[in-house]
């Protein structure tokens, strides 16, 4: 690996702002990078492709899913740090020096995400705070996309809380897995992404946030840079196909971290977590309705 150079990787499939992205990355950027763009089943359009040495295109013939992507684009990284973006976002100047400037070995670190306006290419002001903080939800509410489960939501009254706008760099229980960044060795000793158990797709930071936490490592929310992630909606519609039996899967697998201890590195059960940052939003002040309350060996 190349100490000190991140390298972006960017899981896509039929990503109509690909090059949008890769040109904010390329200008806002004051480090060393390389970019690993995977084009998941599809081709670019010869007229999007945007011509540089810090730019590595990976064709795939057929669509495999975007854990796999992930794992691909790392596969061929040289940088000792990884960032992980979608391909519909737009970025803050320096966030790589930024981010760089605050990882210890162990922490997973995402920037405050903004919301974009993508065919305009700027951040969009929606009368809406930032978004600093998200939590895991209490499993118990099936009208929850993918079901009932430990599902990310926006922490708004956290992100409300001006006191907090000045604590930089901040614990994170979970987010929404658009942009992370940590040390390529961090990524292996996480065992990410594991498609086997979790599926192509879904549950994607569960996985990272649920090993960390409960591995001893960190989760962190760093202030002092930003992204901006465009919410596609029915406007845009998914890139990734979305199967139910793949949202069962990923959903099925992330709520055996509720009952039983799911990973070989893992110390510390689900109730040490949300103890962590307990009050939460879904979680009950009684705590012998709180699930996931065993014992690690």
């Amino acid at each position: 690996m190349i100490k000190n150079k991140v390298s972006v990787v960017i899981p896509s499939r039929n990503e109509q702002f690909l090059s949008n992205t890769i040109k904010d990355l390329l200008k806002n950027a004051r480090g060393d990078i390389e970019i690993i763009a995977v084009l998941d089943g599809y081709w670019e359009k010869p007229d999007k492709i945007v011509e540089d040495n810090r730019v590595i295109y990976l064709h795939k013939g057929e669509s495999e899913g975007m854990r796999a992507g992930i794992n691909s684009a790392v596969a061929v990284s040289t940088g000792e740090f990884i960032i992980k973006v979608d391909g519909h976002c737009m970025f803050g100047e320096g966030f790589d020096e930024i981010l760089k400037k605050d990882c210890a070995e162990d922490w997973v670190v995402v920037p405050t995400r903004k919301r974009l306006d993508a065919e305009n290419w700027c951040i969009q002001d929606v009368g809406k705070p930032d978004i600093d903080y998200m939590f895991l939800s209490f499993p118990n509410d099936p009208a929850d996309f993918g079901g009932a489960g430990l599902n990310g939501k926006v922490w708004e009254e956290k992100n409300r809380d001006p006191e907090l706008k000045n604590k930089k760099i901040d614990d994170l229980m979970s987010s929404q897995g658009s942009m992370w960044f940590m040390r390529r060795s961090y990524f292996d000793f996480l065992e990410l992404m594991d498609e086997e158990n979790y599926g192509t797709f879904w549950n994607e930071f569960q996985e990272i946030g649920l090993k960390a936490w409960l591995s001893g490592g960190r989760v962190v929310v760093n202030k002092n840079t930003w992204y901006a992630h465009l919410h596609k909606g029915k406007k845009y519609g998914r890139g990734y196909f979305l199967a139910e039996k793949e949202l069962i899967k990923g959903r099925n697998y992330t709520n055996k971290w509720i009952n039983e201890k799911v990973w070989h590195k893992q110390k510390y059960n689900l109730a040490w977590l949300v103890e962590k940052f307990y009050p939460v939003p879904t979680w009950s002040e009684d705590r012998s309705l709180w699930v996931g309350n065993y014992k690690i060996d």
